[in-house]
C-alpha cells in the first residue's frame, strides 16, 4: 500500500487538537525519516512491533506494512480518535492506552504472539524527559525483546553510543544488554511542531543475555551509580562518597580489581566495571 503523507496540522485541528508540550508531542512526519526508522529496525515479516507513543500513527502505518503485528500503546487518550482513524485501514493494528512506564510490556507482547513466542521489537519516538526511565524499563523486560529502534534527543543518542573515556551511566545501562549505535540524524524540521533540538535515531540489538551474570546485575547498578554520582572526583573518592565507604576501603578495591584509583567512572570500560564488581563479592565472602 502506498502511502501519502500524513497532514499532521490538519489532522490536530479536525479534531481540535494541540500538541501537550508536557508530554513531548513532537510528531515525526517527514516520510524520508520514517522509513530510515522502520528500515532501522530490522522488523522481520514475522515478527511484532511494539511502539511507544504513536502519536497520530504516521510511523505506526509503515510499521503495520512491514511486520505481522503492531501493539502502540499510548499515554494520551485525546489522541486515540484521530490515530483511530489514520490506522484504520491496517488491520494488524492494535491501539492499547495506557503508561508504558507502568504496563509489563513483556506480558503484553506475549499475550498478543502466537503460541506464546513473543517474537517482537521496540520502536519509539521517545519524549524527551522520560528517556532514562524509560530505556531501562525496555531493556529490563521479560521476555526481552530483540532490539530497540529509538528517536532521541541528538546529544542523548550519541552518550548512548559512546565509548571508555566519555561513558555515562546511561550508557552503561544500555551497553550491558545490547550493542547502540547510530543510524540516522533527524532536523528538527521532520517534526510538527518541530522541537527546539535535533534529533537521532538509535538501534540497539540486544545480546541473547546481559553482559553481565543476572545475578550481578544489582550490584553493577549500584557500584556505577556511586561512581557517577559525583562525575568531577576519582573513583577513589567517587565511590567512598556513594556508598558511604572511607576513601580507604573504595581505594582498595579499586585496586583488587586492577583499577587505578585514581581514575574517573566515564573512563572505564564495561569490562573494567565487571572486575570491580567481582572484586567487591571476593571482599565480601572474604569477609564471613
Amino acid at each position: 500500500m502506498k502511502l501519502a503523507p500524513l497532514d499532521a496540522p490538519a489532522i490536530l485541528r479536525r479534531y481540535g487538537l494541540r500538541p501537550d508540550k508536557s508530554l513531548g508531542q513532537n510528531f515525526l512526519i517527514d516520510e524520508a525519516a520514517l522509513q530510515r526508522v522502520v528500515e532501522a529496525s530490522g522488523l522481520q515479516p514475522e515478527e511484532m512491533a511494539l511502539e511507544v507513543g504513536p502519536g497520530l500513527g504516521g510511523l505506526t502505518r509503515w510499521l503495520a506494512q512491514r511486520c505481522r503485528r503492531v501493539v502502540a500503546v499510548e499515554l494520551d487518550a485525546r489522541l486515540l480518535p484521530a490515530l483511530r482513524e489514520v490506522i484504520a485501514p491496517f488491520p494488524n493494528v492494535e491501539v492499547i492506552q495506557g503508561d508504558i512506564l507502568t504496563l509489563d510490556a513483556g506480558a503484553l507482547m506475549s499475550e498478543k504472539s502466537l503460541a506464546g513466542e513473543a517474537a517482537y521489537r521496540v520502536v519509539a519516538n521517545i519524549p524527551y524527559y522520560i528517556t532514562s526511565a524509560l530505556i531501562r524499563r525496555l531493556l529490563e523486560t521479560r521476555p526481552a525483546p530483540r532490539g530497540l529502534t529509538l528517536t532521541l534527543q541528538r546529544e542523548v543518542a550519541e552518550r548512548i553510543c559512546a565509548a571508555p573515556g566519555e561513558m555515562s551511566l546511561l550508557a552503561l545501562s544500555v551497553q550491558v544488554y545490547g550493542q547502540p549505535r547510530l543510524v540516522a540524524r533527524i532536523p528538527a524540521g521532520a517534526f510538527y511542531p518541530p522541537p527546539q533540538v535535533e534529533s537521532a535515531v538509535i538501534q540497539v540489538e540486544l545480546y541473547p543475555h546481559p553482559r553481565l551474570a543476572a545475578t550481578h546485575l544489582p550490584l553493577f547498578f549500584r557500584l556505577a551509580k556511586a561512581g557517577f554520582s559525583q562525575k568531577r572526583k576519582t573513583l577513589r573518592n567517587a565511590l567512598a562518597g556513594g556508598l558511604g565507604w572511607k576513601a580507604k576501603q573504595s581505594e582498595a578495591l579499586l585496586l583488587s580489581a586492577g583499577i587505578d584509583p585514581q581514575r574517573r567512572a566515564e573512563t572505564l570500560s564495561l569490562e573494567e566495571w565487571q572486575r570491580l564488581v567481582e572484586a567487591y563479592e571476593r571482599s565480601a565472602a572474604s569477609a564471613l
